[in-house]
């Protein structure tokens, strides 16, 4: 089973906010006051995401980030 570490994580400043997102997952985003705040709660999105996964899915592979 994939783990967070396996997937590219983007954390962006969103007005005063946080904003963090796994582009490979699709609904698997969080948001914090601070950048730390957002990764956290990213990781309890993604053990969500990988419980629904559980049932017979496979999670998505990462992809490839472009800048």
């Amino acid at each position: 089973m994939n783990s967070l570490k396996n997937y590219t994580i983007v954390i962006r400043p969103d007005n005063n906010t946080f904003v963090a997102y796994v582009p490979a997952i699709p609904g698997c985003h969080a948001w914090g006051q601070t950048d730390n705040e957002a990764r956290a709660e990213l990781v309890n999105v993604f053990e969500m995401i990988q419980e629904e996964y559980a049932e017979g899915r496979f999670l998505p592979e990462d992809v490839e980030r472009r800048i």
